[in-house]
């Protein structure tokens, strides 16, 4: 992470990384979340930013990637305001709603605790075969899995139906005009209304 970037959460539902020098377009757009973000933080690493969010969940992103890696959430958890990093960036503490401070591991799989060398060898192990294998479909199809809450996975749904009806009429347009006339735009410029100084 530069000093000079920043990250925005945003009402929208997307979190947007921007650079001071440059406002006119995001460096990066982090997806995921179905209602407003209102909370974010780095790790102390810099390579992770965790977020939290109005539809409950909290996620954590790797800077270089606009999807999330780990999805959090419980039943009773109500919106959520606040989220922090741990200085060792091992948990995340969330203050929701409902006046709960709650502490997680960044590592959902992480183990607390000390680790025989039997145990250690075997996370090693286990870690040396998702790395060789991280190309299969059923691997990938794995490690991406997330347990999301029912409403969260049905505005999700709902979500993904608006924006591909929004790129079939932005594609009708485009072949019913005349070339040139309806740009493509990119997704990170779609976002930025104006660039003032």
């Amino acid at each position: 992470m530069e000093a000079f970037n920043f990250t925005a959460a945003c009402d929208d539902n997307n979190l947007y990384t921007f650079d001071l020098r440059k406002l006119g377009s995001p460096l990066n757009i982090y997806m995921g979340h179905v209602m407003a973000v209102l909370c974010v933080d780095y790790s102390p690493t810099g390579r992770e930013l965790v977020s939290g969010s109005y539809d409950k969940t909290i996620r954590i992103f790797e800077t270089t990637k606009g999807r999330s890696k780990e999805v959090y959430h419980t039943k009773r958890m109500q919106r959520l305001f606040a989220v922090k990093y741990s200085r060792d960036s091992k948990y995340v503490l969330s203050g929701s709603d409902e006046t709960n401070i709650r502490l997680w591991k960044s590592l959902a799989w992480d183990k607390l605790g000390p680790v025989s060398a039997r145990e250690k060898t075997a996370l090693e192990y286990n870690a040396k075969l998702i790395t060789r294998y991280q190309n299969h479909p059923q691997v990938r199809r794995i490690k991406r899995h997330r347990n999301i809450p029912s409403m969260v996975r049905s505005i999700t749904k709902e979500h993904q139906t608006i924006r591909s009806a929004a790129k079939v009429r932005e594609e009708n347009k485009r072949n019913h005009s005349k070339p040139g006339a309806v740009p493509r735009v990119a997704e990170r410029n779609k976002h930025v209304v104006s660039e003032g100084v």
